[in-house]
């Protein structure tokens, strides 16, 4: 499965985490159920029955299928830690900005004589803080995977291409059939 931006924004954050989530559905329903308030509401974002819920929640359903399993856990570290997350995005927005390491396919539009043929290039590269406000904004946003692709190939083509807009001025990079993404903090 090819990566997306989003996720690993995601896991990006969660390695901020300074205790580890619930592990256990019910402790998982449980937490879920305090966040939220109430057993119908967990219900609907997870795509269940309220009672199905109840059950997890006093330990009479223990094993959740695949897709269950999934779905929960992804709520869980949606809302796990909100004030470290906030931290951990801001401090990455104001001084440290994030590193991305990628695999992908880069291709250019530059000066006609030039090679602007796409090909697949591995890259690791640091990015300032502009793009990490950039990437988490458009990220809360609900930004699709294109438009992430897109601030992550400005940043790219400014930092690594044009080696912080000190050479190669007005190239334009293109940024895609990515096979791997790897963001850090």
């Amino acid at each position: 499965m090819v990566d997306s931006i989003g996720d690993s924004l995601d896991r990006a954050l969660e390695a901020a985490f300074t205790r580890p989530a619930p592990k256990s559905a019910q402790a998982q329903m449980k937490y879920l159920v305090k966040q939220m308030k109430t057993t119908k509401a967990v219900a609907e974002v997870l795509g269940v029955s309220q009672r199905t819920v109840e059950r997890y929640v006093v330990g009479k359903l223990k094993r959740p299928r695949r897709e269950l399993r999934k779905r929960i856990e992804r709520e869980v570290k949606r809302r796990w830690q909100p004030q470290i997350r906030a931290k951990a995005k801001k401090k990455a927005a104001s001084t440290d900005g994030l590193v991305v390491s990628t695999r992908a396919r880069f291709g250019f539009t530059a000066a006609p004589g030039t090679t602007d043929d796409a090909r697949i290039r591995d890259i690791t590269q640091a990015l300032p803080p502009e793009f990490a406000d950039r990437l988490f904004t458009a990220r809360e946003q609900g930004a699709t995977e294109q438009q992430l692709q897109q601030i992550a190939a400005d940043g790219l083509a400014r930092m690594y291409f044009r080696a912080n807009n000190t050479r190669a001025a007005g190239l334009g990079v293109e940024f895609t059939d990515v096979e791997e993404i790897e963001i850090q903090l």
